[in-house]
């Protein structure tokens, strides 16, 4: 350390206790970084281990199933009865059943979405976002088991008022209450991507004599492209693995159909129903689980893998 003589020429003395002050601060620091760097580290590792295991956990036991069923029967059959004594595997009626409420759930959410999304970002002024935004927003946070009750309480008997054919448990009740549910993924992601734009190209637009609609259509929708479609397939991705509002709405009877107002069942209203407890577990019954909950990992991995392509693909980047 420094010193310097006293004045009146006796002894020396320490320059400055700056110096120790700062090497002081810039230790703690760099520890104090490297302990969160730590933390962080350690919570990307448990979400790796945690993927890990549940992929492991999926393929060991499924693959204990297509050891007693043939994989080509599992995805090629269209009778799904694994619980009575005439068994049948065909993964097909569930697929089926899953794609419908997709299909009628994007059908709904899509166009909602898009057009809310397009109307908060160009339309509403900042206290009409202010309201409408946090609304959009409680609709992700009501739990789906009370969308599944909505569905029987009040969207099934408007159905069967309009159609009086229709079951108690339908498609239709299921796919409505799923779109209207995604609602607030497709608009709070698509808006994102719409502000996301700049406001030169909406400037240019209008300096050419484009109207508001015109700008909000043709110009800024097509540049957030990207953003937009990874909105709808993550959207779709949701519809799919779906639980609780598709079990208790649409029913629980397996079969290859395109009609709406039938009652079917999706991948995951199965994995309710065996999974009440009253399936003994280590049975061949019970490790159908395994088998239809490892496509729908396999569907919803595809989708996000779709997604990711998608935002390539399309992506806009400016200066």
């Amino acid at each position: 350390m420094e010193r310097t003589p006293e004045p009146g020429g006796a002894g020396l003395i320490p320059a400055s206790s700056g110096e120790e002050f700062d090497l002081g601060h810039r230790a703690g620091r760099r520890w104090g970084e490297r302990v969160i760097a730590g933390a962080l580290f350690f919570c990307g590792l448990v979400s790796i281990l945690t993927t890990v295991g549940i992929v492991t956990v999926l393929v060991t036991e499924s693959i204990g199933f297509f050891r007693e069923v043939p994989i080509m029967e599992f995805l090629t059959g269209t009778r799904w009865s694994p619980l009575f004594a005439d068994q049948h595997f065909g993964i097909l009626p569930l697929l089926n059943g899953t794609l419908l409420i997709a299909f009628g759930a994007m059908l709904i959410a899509l166009p909602v979405g898009l057009t809310s999304a397009i109307y908060l970002s160009e339309y509403a002024s900042l206290n009409v976002r202010g309201v409408i935004k946090p609304m959009l927003e409680i609709l992700a946070g009501i739990p789906t088991v009370v969308y599944g009750y909505f569905a029987l309480t009040f969207v099934t008997p408007i159905i069967r008022t309009l159609f009086p054919g229709t079951g108690i448990f339908n498609a239709a009740s299921g796919a409505i209450v799923v779109g209207i549910m995604i609602i607030p993924m497709v608009a709070s992601l698509s808006e994102d991507a719409l502000n996301a734009v700049p406001q030169a190209l909406r400037e240019a637009a209008y300096g050419l004599g484009a109207t508001k609609f015109e700008v909000s259509t043709k110009v800024v929708v097509p540049a957030a492209l990207s953003g937009v479609m990874a909105s709808f397939i993550l959207a779709i991705s949701r519809a799919i693995g779906e639980t609780m509002a598709v079990t208790l709405a649409a029913g629980a009877t397996p079969k290859m159909t395109l009609s709406f107002f039938e009652s079917i069942q999706t991948m995951t209203a199965y994995i309710v129903q065996i999974s009440l407890g009253e399936t003994p577990h280590g049975t061949l019954e019970y490790s159908t689980i395994f088998a239809v909950g490892l496509i729908l990992f396999l569907i919803t991995l595809a989708m996000n893998f779709l997604s990711q392509k998608v935002t390539r693909r399309f992506r806009e980047v400016y200066e």
